[in-house]
């Protein structure tokens, strides 16, 4: 894995200077070489911080300048089918400089361009090319958005890079917060591409191309992919059950085997759950050599998967490594977090993921993951529960709806907390105040979409209201752009937004501070494509998403050691904003801090915080947004 960075410019700038610093900024992304080109005539500057992967020798050396001269490439990432492309560019016939992908990828662009180079590349990526016969820089992140690629337009110049540490090292820019964007951030625990927290900068779309002209820095986009076309034109095979469950076996194996390719040792996240073992046991498979298997435990039994993955482990033979966490490891992070994800980031899950890469690091360069299997497969509770609930909700008019819907969010919540929190207590419903406020804010939806949303992907139901000076009136939605059934209108969703905004996001930050790479098998374009051709009524069964997963699984591993309650890589948010890190929180969260500093309304922040402190509500998630931003805010100054 590596780090990419750059500059076209109009004006004078040190650019050894500035290049060098870009670099060193990524340098956990890149430690390994470095290297930067820059063209005078043009005043375009291309650097890169290399973590060796394929390739370990100088001919992997980057930036890399095509056969003939014309393209000039930074490339983060790797590329599994490399060697099919290299076979039909012409393989042995073309006196090639190296063994890397990066140069196969490199001729591939110049070959067939770059839409056409990148609909035919399978990997994850984010890279940048300067065209010097046509004078454009082009830059493009792969389908999924699982490596990082932000831009700016600026006083004359254009700038990108894989980190905003990297951006923020060219001079004289304006690096201003979004209050739009952190609105946005309240609401869904990260910013959404192709926003970015700052005004002027943004992110490269997964599965976009960006062409930037080098004279009049005009940018067009265009996308070489789209989960939402790949599964609207899907048709479902004329199949019987087992011949689906038989082609995703080989599928997923040919994926897991292409992404064990690697000149450096490799091993795999494993949490016991089906997608992280379906996943390594495809990789045992594959392997001559116990595969090193990796987890995370904590000694709350209500959050620890440890033993259940030491059990699968055994199972499958693996050289298994597992680290218990005690609370104040975990709490040791929390310092950290800003530094590794360089913009507000706020899935608490974040603790657990660095911890488990900083295992990873210390045996092995590369770890594959699990991550996409639960959007592709259905594998996650609430889309049952969202569709039992949009079926029962949706019954009733929307006229109807709304006014039930003002009726319960007028209500204050000292008057629920007195009438509803007893009843809940005595029917052992905890919180019921806080649910019946939800419901108001659901019943209100006008659409399924937006039912989805403010019930299962918000964290903040009113973000605008949280923040100073945001455009109340600003579009905070989500869309996937599908027109079929409500189950597969999730998974879209999900798969277009939860997972490459949060969990790859996630993944990738928390892996590259330590320098690790991470590959996830279940987002090779082949998975994906098969994926959206399984029909529904295969992919859930009797109320049990995964199926097809599952009996893939169930041939590799007893089916009694796989069913078991999922866990998740959560931590006990609540409680520790209400013990060990109480103060911590309340440093960054004090009345006075947050009128200094203008961004948040005080009222609304304060009085959750003692909401949330009393017992009587639970606003983990709300609070630990503000407070992950204001630990950022102070790390940048």
């Amino acid at each position: 894995m590596c780090g990419i960075a750059g500059f076209k410019t109009s004006s004078n700038v040190n650019y050894v200077e500035v290049l060098n610093g870009m670099t060193n900024a990524m340098k956990t992304r890149g430690p390994d070489d470095s290297g930067l080109w820059f063209d005078e005539n043009s005043k375009t500057g291309l650097c890169h911080a290399r973590l060796s992967i394929l390739d370990l020798t100088s001919t992997g050396h980057q930036p890399m300048t095509s056969k003939s001269g014309r393209l000039i490439m930074v490339f983060n990432g790797e590329i599994y089918n490399y060697k099919q492309l290299k076979a039909e560019l012409g393989g042995v016939e073309i006196s090639w400089r190296g063994t890397s992908d990066s140069e196969v990828l490199l001729e591939a662009i110049e070959r067939w361009g770059m839409v056409e180079a990148l609909q035919k590349a399978t990997g994850m990526f984010a890279l940048a090319v300067m065209d010097r016969k046509l004078n454009k820089i082009y830059l493009a992140r792969d389908r999924f958005g699982e490596k990082p690629l932000y831009y700016g337009l600026m006083q004359g110049s254009f700038i990108f890079a894989s980190d905003l540490k990297a951006l923020k090292i060219y001079p004289g820019v304006d690096f201003s917060i979004d209050r739009v964007s952190l609105a946005r951030y309240l609401q869904y625990g990260n910013v959404p591409a192709p926003y970015s927290i700052y005004k002027n900068v943004f992110k490269v779309e997964p599965g976009s191309v960006l062409c930037v002209d080098a004279v009049s820095l005009a940018v067009d986009t265009q996308h070489y992919w789209s989960t939402q076309d790949c599964f609207s034109s899907s048709t479902p095979r004329n199949t019987s059950a087992d011949q689906y469950v038989d082609k995703l076996e080989s599928v997923l194996s040919e994926s897991v085997g292409s992404q064990m390719i690697s000149d450096v040792s490799l091993g795999a996240f494993l949490s016991g759950g089906i997608d992280s073992t379906t996943v390594v046991a495809l990789m045992q498979k594959h392997s001559t050599t116990k595969v090193k298997t990796f987890s995370i435990g904590f000694d709350d039994p209500q959050y620890n998967e440890a033993e259940h993955a030491r059990l699968v482990a055994k199972h499958l033979g693996t050289d298994h490594h597992d680290l218990y966490v005690s609370g104040r490891m975990a709490l040791d992070v929390v310092p950290l977090l800003p530094a590794i994800y360089d913009e507000p980031f706020s899935d608490a899950s974040q603790i657990p993921t660095y911890l488990v890469s900083s295992l990873a690091k210390k045996h092995v360069t590369v770890a594959l993951t699990g991550d996409g299997g639960d959007e592709l497969f259905g594998g996650y509770k609430r889309y049952l529960l969202a569709k039992d609930m949009w079926a029962k909700i949706s019954r009733l008019p929307l006229p109807v709806r709304e006014t039930i819907s003002r009726a319960l969010k007028s209500l204050p919540f000292s008057v629920l907390d007195k009438t509803i929190t007893p009843l809940g207590r005595t029917f052992k419903q905890p919180l019921l105040a806080d649910k019946l406020l939800k419901l108001g804010t659901v019943l209100g939806a006008s659409n399924r979409q937006d039912f989805y949303r403010d019930a299962f992907l918000s964290y903040n139901s009113t973000p605008a209201n949280w923040v100073i000076g945001c455009d109340a009136s600003a579009d905070f939605s989500l869309e996937s752009g599908f027109s079929g059934s409500f189950l597969t209108e999730m998974m879209l969703l999900d798969l277009m937004i939860y997972l490459p905004n949060d969990n790859l996001v996630k993944v990738d930050r928390a892996s590259m501070a330590v320098s690790l790479e991470t590959r996830a098998p279940f987002l090779d374009k082949s998975v994906v494509q098969y994926a959206a051709q399984i029909p529904e009524e295969i992919k859930v069964r009797s109320g049990v998403g995964k199926w097809p997963l599952r009996q893939v699984l169930y041939r590799y591993v007893p089916q009694e050691l796989i069913e078991k309650p999922k866990v998740g890589f959560a931590v006990p948010l609540a409680s520790w904003l209400r013990g060990p890190l109480r103060d911590w929180a309340e440093n960054y969260i004090n009345e006075n801090r947050l009128l200094d500093e203008g961004y948040f309304n005080a009222k609304i922040v304060q009085e959750r915080w003692r909401e949330h402190l009393s017992g009587r509500r639970n606003w983990q998630y709300q609070l630990w947004s503000v407070l992950m931003f204001q630990c950022w805010l102070e790390s940048v100054g």
